[in-house]
């Protein structure tokens, strides 16, 4: 029975990794894939999901107006696919994680998403939140603070390093911008709160 599974974490936890594992080995069983991701995030170019550590693969880059029920069933329908993968899920609408329920409940392919939690303030990003609320399984990728703590916060650094705790939510980046840490070393640059 297919599943909508979302793995989340804080940024570093190795999510992309995990889904370019994932992939293959659905893909080593002789099984298809199809990869997702949005286009607003082309720190790897338009339609590509690259890891950290240096894996990568190319994928079917989205948008926010998208429907990706009409997307996933339009290549469904030319080649059967075994599991559909997102990678940046936190930047889905409400709509499109419908649309991925879809997917699940009617065309009964598994669809794995990879995101990231909560942005730079601690709210929870609108695809996270409706994954969250409406995912069959969560599973939370962990990474650790500099403190050796889990780190389940992020940090929004400007260019010269100082912390940043207003602007829009979405500014798109990697190592240089942002840092994951322990809630308590998030309080104490961000949140005034004893």
């Amino acid at each position: 029975m297919a599943q909508l599974y979302f793995y989340y974490s804080a940024m570093n936890a190795g999510k992309s990794t995990a889904l370019l594992q994932s992939s293959y080995n659905y893909r080593e069983r002789g099984m298809n894939t199809l990869v997702l991701t949005p286009a607003i995030d082309n720190r790897a170019g338009v339609g590509k999901v690259a890891s950290r550590i240096g894996l990568e693969c190319e994928a079917q880059a989205f948008c926010s107006n998208d429907n990706l029920a009409k997307l996933i069933e339009t290549v469904h329908k030319q080649q059967q696919q075994h599991c559909i993968l997102l990678d940046e899920a936190q930047f889905l609408t409400k709509k499109q994680v419908k649309e991925l329920t879809y997917v699940v409940d009617i065309l009964g392919i598994p669809v794995l998403c990879y995101g990231i939690k909560t942005d730079f303030q601690g709210e929870l990003f609108s695809g996270s939140h409706y994954l969250l609320a409406w995912a069959d399984k969560l599973i939370e990728l962990k990474t650790i603070c500099h403190c050796g703590r889990k780190a389940n916060m992020i940090l929004r650094r400007d260019s010269q390093g100082n912390v940043i705790s207003e602007g829009a939510q979405i500014e798109i980046g990697g190592n240089e911008s942002y840092e994951s840490v322990c809630r308590k070393h998030f309080r104490d640059v961000v949140w005034d709160v004893k």
